[in-house]
């Protein structure tokens, strides 16, 4: 079955630039096989030494959390549409003014709606 994999800017580095990749896999252990075999350089920013899913990579299905699907078990839909969000941690130790640290979760908010919806719930 064919499905649609997003890759985001901070791991565009590791696929030649490349943000969107179609292939064929049946569950994320394919999926993930497929791209470390046309993106070998991406491979290390997915999986763990153990071949487990990263700590710090969450993956959508469909703009839900692929957790809430059955976890890396879930069996992909033709069409299906796979979202790679890898957690990027930094920023200074300065506080910013009330104002524009609302502003920033504002566009927080715009840019991932859903994540946000499922951290309140």
């Amino acid at each position: 079955m064919n499905i649609t994999v997003q890759i985001p800017s901070a791991l565009r580095r590791h696929t030649g630039g490349t943000a969107k990749v179609t292939c064929a896999a049946a569950n994320l252990n394919e999926l993930f096989s497929s791209l470390d075999e046309q993106f070998p350089a991406l491979k290390p920013h997915l999986r763990d030494d153990a071949g487990q899913i990263r700590r710090f990579l969450n993956v959508y299905v469909n703009e839900e959390d692929i957790r809430f699907l059955g976890g890396p078990s879930y069996a992909f839909k033709d069409g299906d549409e796979v979202l790679l969000v890898p957690s990027i941690a930094g920023g200074c130790e300065c506080r910013l003014p009330t104002a524009m640290s609302t502003r920033g979760l504002n566009v927080i908010g715009r840019i991932v709606p859903r994540a946000i919806a499922q951290l309140n719930s």
